[in-house]
């Protein structure tokens, strides 16, 4: 994919940042090819953090910064480096921002470092990140890299958004720690707050989202 235009069949070119491209790449990264829904990746984190929605977010952010500024560097990067060590420098170009992000959040938020434990420093291994930087990152110029990188994270963050919100309302009544459900007639549902809850959880979201846009069967 070429990330200077984007051109219609009868070779008419998109108008606006990067000829249409960015607008397509925020797109697909959110909603049409979303990294969970629609690939099924960083379903670890996806089911380990979202037993609240406060930490879904925290760790949506940490994923969307994590992959626009590493796709960022690795795309400023790509004609320099060598393609035998590409995926060793794009690693050490993540792991680089997961320790910065990680850093901050110790520094300023030491109860939500606790929470998420070691799933921050996980995402240097997270293949949302590490597949756009060499799928994308690696053949496309800066902006549109970043878009990517930001719109990748945009959706991956909405799903675990949209998972901890259930699961923290429906296990506790509450919302960011504040009740919505009386605990006078809701006593809430320990399912959700486990590992199962997750699971079924995920499993209905991912449902939803082919059954709102059915995943196009290949053909030979």
């Amino acid at each position: 994919m070429s990330g200077n235009s984007s051109c219609a069949p009868g070779g008419a070119c998109g108008k606006g940042l990067c000829g249409g491209l960015c607008k397509q790449t925020l797109r697909e990264g959110t909603w049409g090819n979303n990294p969970i829904s629609m690939q099924i990746l960083g379903i670890c984190s996806a089911l380990a953090v979202t037993n609240k929605l406060e930490n879904s977010l925290v760790m949506g952010a940490a994923l969307i910064f994590v992959c626009a500024m590493s796709n960022l560097l690795v795309s400023l990067l790509r004609n320099a480096t060598p393609r035998r060590i590409r995926m060793i420098a794009e690693v050490a170009i993540i792991a680089t921002f997961v320790i910065i992000f990680d850093q901050i959040l110790k520094a300023f938020y030491w109860d939500m470092s606790k929470n998420l434990g070691p799933y921050v420093g996980l995402i240097i291994t997270n293949c949302i990140v590490m597949g756009r930087a060499e799928a994308f990152a690696m053949q496309n110029p800066p902006v549109v890299s970043v878009v990517d990188g930001i719109a990748n994270g945009l959706g991956y963050a909405a799903v675990l958004g949209v998972i901890g919100f259930f699961r923290e309302l429906a296990g506790s009544g509450k919302i960011l720690g504040h009740v919505v459900l009386s605990p006078d007639w809701y006593s809430g549902n320990q399912v959700m707050i486990l590992a199962p809850g997750a699971f079924l959880a995920l499993g209905f979201l991912i449902a939803l989202a082919n059954l709102i846009k059915p995943v196009k069967e290949e053909t030979t």
